[in-house]
């Protein structure tokens, strides 16, 4: 499974503007423009003693499931921070994300207030992360990972509980991530990004109706039609035009009937494999497109010769019935600043500060104050593009691909591989 940033590179030509003035210039340009209209972690590790009744991964693992919530257990040795600490004095809080998913103006801002100095660490895939981690070499303070490797985590006593007396900015959070069916009680997470996986298109080039078929109704734009580069979602995408939305599904016959679909999209339309959907539909290169909201909410930093931010459409059906997915804060266990961790993921959980980090990166957090008619007011985002913002009913209605049983990968894998090797 890839991630929104995979493969982005930096510097180079798939970096987003420099975050201390993307804020500036994305206030400007939509002011001026809306007139326009992890294997080796788990050897020898132990099955864990929730007690869910979740399918269970390498290890015996459990899997959570919308409809199989994980309690996890809270280990003697690995227990939260005493409330009350004050902060570390003369730190340097050491951050580990993705590359170009945080506004580093919002880390100094942090720093400054609380006098302390950060490091950003950046990575690429997960996989690349896990590894990093547990290596031991490293003691970063803060982590963003995935919710797939979350009981990878947690098992292996990468992260600390958390002390939720140091983060009362909970509170702003959507109520299902309160307790979430993936970490019930939210006891190692606090949520950072939240977005849908949907169509994008260029409207003043197609004329079709936007739905999970909508690739396969595009053979009249041959050249210009594009499937994320990314096993879940796009066999996920197949399975949904077929009717099947059981996203964690493993039935061999189903998963690689989808596989043939995808080889039938490719005769009808030559379609592409990438991630760059949030440059190539703006800019006129592609114009129908398999992409993620948080990527098409930057349409207007990327327009291309021609066009216009009201030609750019972006899909996620009404039902929300549909991909969703959000990334994670996590304190790491080996840091050496546990109270300033939990301080600055409280701080990113403030409406203010999330709304300055997604005038960098484009992806909302699911706080309450983070609405439509905010990120529209503060021209974060064009009314045009409304479509990419993830509301509340979203977590529940909406379909989390997660963590598959060792063996169901296999088949995913193998059959996203006869697909795409064959492009």
């Amino acid at each position: 499974m890839r991630h929104p940033r995979e493969g982005w590179i930096e510097p180079g030509v798939r970096r987003r503007p420099d975050p201390e003035e993307n804020a500036i210039s994305r206030r400007q340009l939509l002011g001026a423009g809306a007139g326009l209209a992890a294997g080796a972690l788990l050897a020898g590790c132990g099955g864990s003693s929730s007690g869910s009744s979740a399918p269970t991964g390498a290890g015996g693992i459990p899997l959570p499931r919308q409809n199989h919530p994980v309690k996890w257990p809270i280990y003697s040795d690995n227990k939260p921070i005493a409330a009350g600490l004050a902060p570390e004095t003369g730190a340097t809080l050491q951050l580990y994300n993705w590359v170009a998913y945080i506004n580093e103006a919002v880390i100094k801002n942090f720093c400054k207030l609380n006098n302390c100095k950060y490091t950003l660490t950046t990575f690429n895939t997960m996989e690349e992360a896990i590894a990093k981690l547990g290596s031991g070499q490293f003691n970063f303070d803060i982590f963003f990972p995935t919710v797939d490797v979350l009981g990878q985590l947690i098992e292996t006593k990468m992260i600390r509980a958390l002390n939720h007396s140091y983060i009362p900015n909970a509170a702003n959070t959507w109520a299902d991530y309160h307790s979430p069916f993936y970490d019930v009680d939210a006891q190692y997470t606090m949520p950072y990004s939240i977005y849908t996986t949907g169509m994008a298109w260029l409207k003043n080039k197609v004329n079709l109706a936007p739905g999970w078929d909508m690739p396969w109704q595009a053979s009249a734009y041959k050249g210009k039609v594009a499937v994320l580069d990314d096993d879940r979602e796009t066999i996920g995408l197949a399975l949904m035009k077929a009717g099947n939305f059981d996203l964690n599904t493993t039935n061999t016959a189903q998963i690689q009937a989808a596989g043939n679909s995808l080889k039938q999209l490719s005769s009808l339309t030559g379609v592409r494999i990438d991630n760059n959907d949030y440059t190539d539909v703006p800019s006129g290169k592609t114009w129908v497109h398999h992409a993620w909201s948080g990527d098409m909410a930057s349409a207007a930093s990327y327009l291309g010769n021609g066009v216009t931010i009201d030609d750019v459409g972006y899909w996620f059906p009404s039902n929300h019935k549909g991909p969703v997915a959000n990334d994670l804060m996590v304190s790491l266990k080996t840091g050496s600043n546990p109270v300033l961790s939990h301080m600055f993921i409280n701080y990113l959980l403030d409406t203010n500060n999330a709304l300055e980090n997604y005038s960098y990166y484009g992806y909302m957090s699911p706080l309450n104050g983070v609405t439509p008619q905010r990120l529209i007011s503060e021209k974060l985002l064009p009314p045009q593009l409304t479509s990419t913002v993830v509301l509340p009913d979203y977590f529940s209605k909406g379909i989390f691909e997660l963590e598959l049983p060792p063996a169901a990968t296999a088949v995913w894998e193998t059959t996203w591989n006869s697909f795409s090797k064959g492009l």
